[in-house]
């Protein structure tokens, strides 16, 4: 597992690449939850989402050797699109494969950094296309299974244990579970009485199903949130939340559509439903905390079109 001096290490790495995101209190979300709410605006970051911050740090890592082999990443969305901007932009060759059902956004923006983008029919033979053109001698940059990329996304948490007031409770979205995992490790070390929470949509269960199993399980997967559909978790990253998580709650793929809309309307920011997911967990966890709680959220990514939450909207009949 990594340590708080690991993902001080990252900051420091990545500082000048990536942005020091806004932590602000939420007076909309905070009446719509009915207890103080903080927002870590993840979505401002460079590319659209904290991913940024985990491929930045792999790559300013690697070798000479590395570097001139290129690298390649699997992703859903975010972390093909962190990859191949960030590799444009420290002149490294990237390819990135993704199912058909990535968005066809971030289709645009991976092939807009001159990547080479390889398609394939699902997630699972994404991973197995991934793990073919690492073993072809390409470098891997994986979307969670890396301590480097772990301790870049727990930059996240150090930012927001340094920036926020006071908090009890802070959500974490979790698709292969690197950015829990370092939040987690921050939030331990920087304000250890601080309980963090997983947030999963149905048919993206990766995490919770590692949990109730003892550790990583394959999964099937049928959620609409791409973002947060891992095939299954990393051993390294079920250790990290099993240790430090309190629980990882799962929320329907309807609920999650309708956190972004609420984030829209309340916050006035323009999230991914994975990051609304957030919020129909929030009322959970105030449920379950009581009074006194302080909310601390990491709206984790903001690369959804209007159309294509429209669409969910009129699909699950929220408009």
């Amino acid at each position: 597992m990594i340590g708080i001096t690991d993902i001080e290490r990252q900051a420091e790495r990545i500082a000048g690449h990536v942005v020091r995101t806004p932590t602000l209190p939420s007076p909309g979300l905070s009446e719509l939850l009915g207890a103080p709410v903080t927002v870590k605006l993840e979505l401002l970051q460079r590319t659209g989402s904290f991913k940024a911050r985990g491929a930045t740090a792999k790559l300013l890592s690697l070798g000479e050797k590395e570097r001139a082999a290129g690298v390649v990443a699997v992703s859903g969305g975010n972390h093909g699109i962190a990859l191949a901007h960030m590799a444009a932009a420290l002149d490294v060759k990237a390819t990135v494969v993704m199912p058909r059902s990535a968005p066809a956004r971030s289709v645009e923006l991976v092939t807009a950094s001159g990547a080479s983008l390889r398609l394939t029919d699902d997630m699972d033979s994404a991973f197995a296309l991934m793990n073919r053109l690492r073993d072809e001698g390409l470098t891997l940059v994986h979307p969670f299974d890396d301590p480097v990329v772990i301790a870049g996304q727990g930059t996240v948490g150090l930012e927001f244990a340094e920036d926020a007031g006071d908090l009890t409770d802070v959500l974490v979205s979790v698709g292969g579970g690197a950015l829990i995992s370092g939040v987690a490790t921050a939030l331990r070390a920087r304000r250890p009485g601080v309980r963090v929470w997983g947030v999963e949509t149905e048919g993206a269960e990766a995490m919770s199903r590692a949990l109730a199993a003892g550790g990583p399980v394959p999964v099937a997967l049928s959620s609409l949130v791409s973002t947060l559909s891992a095939p299954a978790v990393s051993r390294s990253t079920y250790d990290h939340v099993a240790a430090l998580v309190e629980e990882v709650l799962v929320v329907p793929d309807r609920e999650a559509v309708r956190g972004s809309l609420d984030l829209a309307d309340h916050a006035k920011v323009w999230a991914e439903p994975a990051a609304g997911c957030l919020l129909p967990a929030a009322r959970r966890v105030l449920e379950r905390v009581g009074e006194g709680a302080r909310l601390g959220l990491v709206v984790c990514g903001g690369n959804a079109t209007t159309a294509d939450v429209m669409g969910w909207a009129e699909r699950f009949g929220l408009r």
